[in-house]
């Protein structure tokens, strides 16, 4: 029991440097200790709680101190810990044992029926599958998130519909929840954490009652044997002397939206062949030339097969199976992130899909899901200042539903998310859904950053992941991710460690970034991202940034390619340091044209205008400066758009390279946002694009 009513975060240093040389971890006991802080550890531990309920969690302990994890949750940190109790271990030993569908395995490796039988490697599986390094609480979990564990995988948790209990991963209920300890929390569950270990392909086929059709049709196209990417380490190694968290793998993985047989039936598709014929219709005009909307196709004069060559990736059946599948991994709660907007906004996403150079974009409205929703006139108003009235953006297609949390199927390497309708790049996509102001977060073209789950990651998280510590570059300092060069597949670094890319969520900070979140650049960075595709046409291409006097001044140049012999230069150079005055007198900033719109009698929309003229756009009233402060990112000075380019773009490969200007090694680059804004957007003859 707990004698003294103490606050768990005092360091517990005796207990801690006790017990260290005991761990199997390669620690070291922390030298400057607060003494002033020390005290007699009394109270109740994670190992103490099971312990203490042996006749309830003895299995769980057992299978924790088979690698020494008992003695782990007997120290000082902060963990969260699902415990299962003795018959919920039982249960998924037996399971794991009378397997039928491993045969590769037989007993999934075990030696005998009961917890001796298990093997090290399966006991480290299931204890690290269990453990967070982190701090989880249950008013967190309610609404559905995913949390990455110990072991590195994800877990999901959300509500059950019938019970109302919150669930991990759908099938383990928390029986006992938030049971605050001194090390950490731990919820009771009642039954052991189900992960698969199939790939998303050979999972889909382990739900014959759902995906019969979808999981053929994978077969069939040759896509069953090529989503198999779960991580790699072909990535340059980093001096690491500045302290931050450097990623040792790069997870990889996939999001299938797949129609489940009760969808497709209910279009008259029944079996394999129907569905081939439906493919057939839906594609095979798309590229023609003069009428067709898939514009990468048709500028490329390729031919769309209806054969049974369905491994051809231009045959229509292919076509089709590739506009529902991600070339990274997204559970349900993170296909559509908030985390500043306003609450008025409808949140949006854009993700590239594996049918080259197409969209999707998914849209939480009402709290559901949708794919490629569409809404006339989006972006622009017929109101100064507000979105615009209800009659101009009349809905002319609700969009794909998605089925929700509770119905996302989990593999190894990505997620499958079940859809209630027919998912088609038809017309109505690149001339409906997808024609509006494109705005992307930093990290949604890099499909990485969500595979390994760092987009919107805490804060914590990432100290923990990094021992405990935070890095220091120059003027930069904090919870930041080093991420390395060749990390991404879409990002090229020209110059090695002189380019020193740095990531940083804010989700706990008061940062003026769309999504809290930023890219930041150290050193004589020079370095390129490929540009999400959009459809063909004419178009502002944007950038987003927070100016201050530690940035630095850059060049930008597009290409066609990472090489650098197809970049050429867009516009003078934009120093970023260059923060607008605000004038009293409303006289407007001399380099941005930059004044305080909201002192304005017309709402800025003169000042609007100038800025405009030299390049230049507020921040958008869709977010605020940190969470919930009603300030603007309009209204904040730092918060700018420069306009890069006003051009012609095909629905193709183009690269955005930053090149530093300056000489030295203290600014920064900061990336926050970019925006594609179609010319019946910004030019139109009857509206004008919205504020937001």
């Amino acid at each position: 029991m707990v004698t003294y009513n103490i606050k768990k975060n005092i360091a517990k240093g005796l207990l801690w440097c006790g017990i260290i040389a005991t761990l199997p971890l390669a620690t070291s006991c922390k030298e400057d200790i607060d003494e002033s802080n020390l005290y007699t550890f009394t109270g109740e531990t994670i190992e103490d709680y099971l312990v203490n309920r042996s006749d309830r969690f003895s299995s769980f302990n057992y299978i924790l101190g088979r690698i020494g994890y008992d003695k782990i949750l007997s120290a000082y940190g902060t963990y969260t810990c699902f415990a299962p109790n003795n018959e919920a271990v039982q249960e998924y030993i037996d399971s794991l044992y009378d397997d039928p569908v491993n045969i590769d395995l037989p007993h999934n490796g075990m030696t005998a029926r009961g917890l001796e039988g298990l093997t090290d490697s399966l006991c480290e599986d299931i204890a690290l599958f269990h453990l967070l390094n982190t701090e989880v609480m249950g008013v967190n979990m309610g609404n559905g998130m995913t949390i990455k564990t110990m072991l590195g995988r994800d877990i999901n948790t959300s509500i059950d519909p019938e019970t109302g209990a919150v669930t991990i991963s759908r099938a383990s209920a928390i029986t006992s929840m938030d049971n605050e300890l001194e090390n950490g929390v731990l919820h009771e569950i009642d039954c052991v954490i189900r992960r698969s270990n199939m790939l998303i392909a050979g999972e889909m086929e382990n739900h014959p009652d759902q995906f019969t059709l979808f999981s053929q049709a994978l077969k069939l196209t040759g896509l069953a044997d090529s989503l198999t990417n779960v991580s790699h380490t072909n990535f340059s190694e980093v001096d690491n002397n500045r302290g931050f968290y450097v990623p040792e793998k790069c997870e990889m993985g996939y999001t299938i939206f797949a129609e489940s047989d009760e969808v497709l039936a209910s279009k008259g598709i029944n079996s394999i062949e129907d569905l081939i014929a439906y493919a057939n219709e839906a594609y095979s005009a798309s590229a023609m030339q003069g009428t067709g909307w898939y514009d990468y196709a048709r500028t490329h004069n390729i031919e769309v097969s209806t054969g049974s060559d369905y491994k051809n990736p231009w045959n229509a059946f292919s076509m089709f199976m590739r506009y529902h599948i991600l070339k990274f991994k997204l559970p349900y709660d993170k296909l559509v992130n908030s985390h500043n907007q306003v609450s008025k906004v409808t949140l949006v996403e854009y993700y590239e899909t594996m049918l080259p150079y197409t969209l999707l974009k998914i849209t939480r409205n009402s709290n559901r899901l949708y794919i490629n929703r569409w809404i006339a006139n989006n972006s622009l108003t017929d109101m100064v200042g507000e979105q615009g009235s209800a009659a101009m953006h009349t809905v002319l297609f609700d969009g794909i539903k998605l089925d929700g949390q509770n119905a996302q199927v989990a593999a190894v390497n990505g997620y499958i998310h079940p859809i209630g309708d027919m998912l088609v790049y038809n017309e109505n996509v690149p001339h409906g859904a997808l024609n509006e102001r494109l705005r992307f977060d930093d990290t949604a073209f890099l499909g990485e950053m969500m595979s390994n789950s760092f987009r919107r990651i805490s804060d914590s998280e990432v100290n923990a992941m990094n021992g405990g510590k935070t890095g220091t570059d120059g003027n930069l300092s904090g919870s930041y991710i080093r991420m390395p060069p060749g990390f991404f597949e879409n990002l090229a670094i020209y110059n090695g460690d002189d380019t020193r890319l740095y990531y940083l969520s804010g989700q706990s900070s008061g940062w003026s970034n769309y999504q809290g979140d930023e890219f930041n650049c150290k050193g004589r960075f020079d370095f390129a991202f490929r540009l999400p595709p959009v459809p063909e046409g004419t178009y502002e291409l944007r950038i987003g940034y927070t100016a201050n006097g530690n940035r630095g001044m850059l060049q930008f140049y597009l290409g066609s390619s990472s090489e650098l012999t197809s970049m050429k230069a867009l516009d003078i150079p934009l120093d970023m340091r260059i923060v607008p005055v605000n004038n009293s007198d409303l006289t407007p900033d001399v380099n941005t044209g930059w004044c305080d719109w909201a002192r304005c009698d017309d709402k800025g929309v003169e000042t609007d205008a100038n800025m405009r003229n030299l390049g230049y756009m507020r921040g958008p009233l869709y977010y605020t400066v940190g969470v919930n402060s009603g300030n603007y990112a309009r209204s904040n000075r730092e918060d700018l758009r420069r306009i890069l380019a006003k051009q012609a773009f095909k629905q193709d490969e183009y690269w955005l390279r930053f090149k530093t200007v300056l000489e030295g090694d203290a600014w920064q680059f900061h990336l926050d946002y970019i925006e594609f804004c179609p010319e019946n957007v910004y030019n139109n003859t009857r509206y004008v694009e919205d504020m937001y």
